[in-house]
């Protein structure tokens, strides 16, 4: 995904910025980067975090930062920030973005005569593609909605001028933003729980589209928010810190509500509840008080060295990180029936291996409960996963191998009442080799965040999300 941090300050901001920064290490791994403005002048680092972290590589450049204003990032794709010298005058730029239709737009860019100077992988930078954009407009306005107008999936963004910083959020709010506010200024962040230290408390959460300008003594509205909203639901499910509040509501509670409402309508008879950490955790502590079971850590993981399976690019990679991080218990597992909560199911390759190790370690019946719907379509907008064909969904795999064809009667396997259905999650729980699998609903999804289905993105569960 990726994740930024801001911080305008009365006083030198370095250390609340980088600590900020760091605070979101779980939503990237390829690149991390940090700029201040100290009277005009940019300090900038950008620092490549594939095998370290965002505190071990930049340690070196602590006391390098001057100013009382600054923004960071904590990227899954592009090296950030970017800084720009524009009609619009000098600014620094980060993203979380998904640009869809990035070689049109860098086209449409060439043709009027912009250039690209900074390359990710041998491919156009999208946050200086981004920027471009933006100085397209006569003031910052204009061109953040020029942005809003031709990208192709989502762009949420933090810009430093000379003038403060704008935070913008994407048009559909499908990633979110929040404001902090404490005696000495404001931070702005991707993730609430980024500031719970740092001495600031939640002032204002970014709607979906709106434009803020944020100084060290206020904050003042540039464009008002959107009436739609398509926040993403995997934010509560999978990616978020479970500290972290999106749109005023606890990613852990929302964890523990899907949690109960399986365990209170399931019948399963087991000893006890465990779940794949992180965050089948508090989905596995609801699961617990719902069904009446207790709740045992069956496995658990090795968190010193070893990052979130998802964010390697190489799938070798991903499998052998998934395989080493988590340690099967055996003393708990041995002879018993174990109910497994985990967020979802993608490939089902993690999962199948996990399950393996669980029956090999002595557990007598393993009943897989999931947090969410079966994943059907590959996401669009926030880079949940790094799946480049929805085939590498197992949903799709099963569909095709039923149907003869990966999108036929795509509507009767999103529907739980239906034989269809029945026979996806049948073919599943095959292929793991578990006693029993079930998923929740996108009712219960709906209900445990407390926001209406119309608000959320459940693109990858049904297909439903517009604006694209």
């Amino acid at each position: 995904m990726s994740g930024f941090f801001g911080a305008v300050l009365k006083h030198p901001c370095e250390t609340n910025l980088f600590y900020g920064i760091d605070y979101h290490s779980h939503l990237g791994t390829k690149r991390g980067g940090m700029v201040t403005l100290d009277d005009g002048f940019f300090h900038r680092a950008i620092h490549n975090i594939d095998n370290s972290y965002f505190r071990t590589k930049f340690s070196d450049d602590f006391g390098k930062f001057k100013g009382n204003s600054g923004i960071g990032v904590i990227s899954d794709t592009d090296s950030q920030p970017i800084v720009v010298n524009s009609h619009l005058g000098r600014f620094a730029i980060v993203t979380v973005a998904k640009i869809n239709n990035i070689s049109e737009l860098e086209q449409e860019c060439l043709d009027k005569d912009q250039q690209f100077t900074e390359l990710s992988s041998g491919v156009t930078n999208q946050t200086e593609l981004v920027a471009l954009l933006i100085t397209q407009g006569k003031d910052f306005v204009d061109g953040i909605q020029n942005v809003f107008r031709k990208v192709k999936g989502s762009c949420s963004m933090l810009i430093l001028t000379d003038h403060g910083i704008i935070a913008v959020r994407d048009y559909y709010g499908r990633t979110p933003i929040v404001i902090g506010k404490g005696d000495d200024g404001y931070v702005l962040a991707s993730e609430s729980h980024s500031y719970a230290n740092l001495g600031y408390e939640t002032e204002k959460f970014v709607g979906p589209g709106e434009i803020v300008r944020v100084t060290s003594d206020g904050i003042e509205q540039l464009l008002p928010p959107n009436d739609k909203m398509q926040i993403c639901s995997f934010l509560w499910i999978y990616y978020g810190y479970p500290a972290v509040d999106y749109e005023g509501i606890n990613v852990e509670d929302v964890r523990y509500r899907e949690g109960y409402e399986m365990g209170k309508k399931d019948d399963v008879e087991a000893d006890f509840v465990s779940a794949i950490p992180d965050s089948g955790i508090g989905m596995a502590l609801g699961y617990a008080l719902g069904r009446g079971i207790p709740y045992k850590r069956g496995v658990v993981k090795y968190t010193p060295t070893w990052s979130r399976s998802f964010m390697p690019v190489n799938q070798e990679t991903r499998e052998h990180v998934a395989k080493m991080k988590l340690i099967p218990n055996r003393s708990v597992l041995e002879g018993k029936r174990i109910v497994i909560c985990d967020d979802s199911i993608v490939r089902g390759t993690q999962l199948r291996d996990n399950v393996k190790k669980l029956y090999d370690c002595g557990a007598k019946e393993l009943h897989v409960r999931i947090s969410c719907p079966p994943l059907l379509y590959g996401c669009e907008f926030i880079n949940f996963s790094t799946s480049r064909s929805e085939m590498e969904l197992i949903t799709r795999r099963v569909v095709e191998e039923l149907e003869g064809n990966s999108k036929k009667n795509l509507p009767l396997y999103m529907d739980e009442t239906s034989p269809q259905y029945a026979r996806m999650v049948e073919s599943i729980r095959k292929h793991l080799g578990v006693d029993t699998l079930k998923f929740n609903s996108l009712d219960v999804i709906a209900k445990a965040i407390g926001l209406p289905k119309e608000r959320i993105c459940t693109h990858c569960f049904d297909g439903s999300s517009y604006g694209y």
